[in-house]
């Protein structure tokens, strides 16, 4: 007999396994582009791989706050999620501050609480608009955001959107679960997910990581 929580495991499998699978597929379309130059092919194979690597990694270890520990240079992981992102037809902008930003994290799950926030971004953006993805710092803080225009979040909804299966808008595809997961691995890192959006003027999610000690 599956157990409910067979289930959830399942369903967060099944849900994180989608956004790397589809970049799979985008990718191997753009593989067929006989104009592509050398140094295309190279970012290509690199965002293959990377997929590949988090196709892996999502399905031996599916826990969002199961961490492997290593130096992160959030710069790499907010580019690559925006070029993977628009590989798949998003209208994605990456801006990146000055400067190192270093966090000591899990590259893979840090890629995977983006690219939920950037899925959940395009899926409430109207047809044609651009979301914008950055990273940046404070004095103590690596920050890692998505921002997106439309119909925005009112402030009596804030707290709730985080909660595993909550969807606001149910004509929109999806599950409920892309926020709580990434809530839970900026939580994790000892960070935090907020958002300030009210309605009609869009949405900004801000991941905040603790910055590397220089020590």
């Amino acid at each position: 007999m599956t157990t409910r929580s067979d289930r959830e495991r399942l369903a967060l499998l099944v849900h994180e396994v989608r956004s790397p699978a589809a970049a799979l597929a985008a990718i191997s379309r753009a593989l067929g582009d006989s104009r592509l130059d050398a140094d295309s092919l190279i970012d290509l194979i690199g965002l293959a791989l990377a997929a590949c690597v988090g196709i892996e990694r999502v399905v031996v270890d599916a826990a969002p706050a199961s961490l492997r520990i290593e130096d992160v240079d959030v710069t790499d992981v907010t580019r690559a999620a925006a070029s993977g992102a628009r590989l798949g037809g998003g209208r994605v902008l990456a801006v990146i501050g000055t400067g190192p930003l270093v966090v000591r994290g899990d590259r893979i799950r840090l890629r995977q609480a983006l690219d939920n926030l950037i899925v959940n971004a395009i899926a409430y953006s109207p047809s044609e608009s651009e979301v914008v993805v950055g990273a940046d710092a404070d004095d103590a803080d690596v920050l890692m955001w998505v921002r997106n225009v439309g119909d925005g979040i009112a402030a009596e909804h804030h707290g709730r959107i985080f909660d595993p299966g909550v969807r606001l808008d149910t004509s929109v595809r999806g599950s409920g679960l892309g926020l709580a997961v990434a809530r839970s691995i900026a939580e994790a890192h000892g960070g935090t997910l907020t958002v300030k959006s009210s309605s009609g003027e869009g949405a900004t999610f801000t991941i905040t990581l603790p910055r590397r000690s220089s020590a």
